[in-house]
C-alpha cells in the first residue's frame, strides 16, 4: 500500500453526487463498504495474465445520513494505491465446481496487499486522477 499526497483528506462531498460523476473515470463504491464508511476504488492497473491489479482507493467517512443514501455527506481520508494479486486458475477445494462454472466470480485475492513495483509511476498517476477527477468536486 503507498498513501498518496494529496489535498482530499477532509474534504467534504455529497456521496450520490459524487459517486454518479466519477464513475464516468471508473470509479465504484468499494466491497467492504459500512453504512458509516466505505471508499471508492478505480482500477490503474489490470494484468489479467498475472492476476494483478493495482487500484487507486479513496477511503471516506460518513458525516450525516447512511452509506446506500444518495444525500449522505462523506469526508475523506488518506487515499492510497494497493495491488491486489488473484488466484490464477481453479482453487482445489470445496468450491471447484463453481470456479469451474463460473458461480463463484469472485475469489479471494492470493495477496490483498502485494509488493507495488515502480511506485514513483503509480504515485504520480493516483495522485494525477484525484487532482484532475475528483478534487474540483469535493469541497
Amino acid at each position: 500500500m503507498i498513501e498518496l499526497e494529496t489535498d482530499l483528506v477532509g474534504k467534504h462531498a455529497h456521496f450520490g453526487t459524487l459517486r454518479d460523476y466519477i464513475k464516468k473515470y471508473g470509479f465504484s463504491i468499494g466491497g467492504n463498504w459500512e453504512y458509516d464508511r466505505g471508499s471508492f476504488d478505480t482500477i490503474l492497473h489490470q494484468n489479467q495474465e498475472e492476476g494483478e491489479t493495482i487500484y487507486l482507493r479513496l477511503p471516506f467517512k460518513v458525516l450525516t445520513g447512511q452509506l446506500d443514501d444518495y444525500n449522505t455527506d462523506i469526508i475523506f481520508q488518506k487515499p492510497y494505491v494497493i495491488k491486489h494479486v488473484a488466484n490464477i486458475g481453479l482453487e482445489y477445494d470445496g468450491s471447484s465446481l463453481a470456479d469451474a462454472t463460473g458461480f463463484s466470480q469472485f475469489q479471494t485475492p492470493a495477496d490483498q496487499d502485494g509488493q507495488i513495483q515502480d511506485k514513483g509511476k503509480w504515485i504520480q498517476a493516483g495522485e494525477q486522477l484525484v487532482v484532475e477527477k475528483v478534487l474540483p468536486h469535493v469541497n
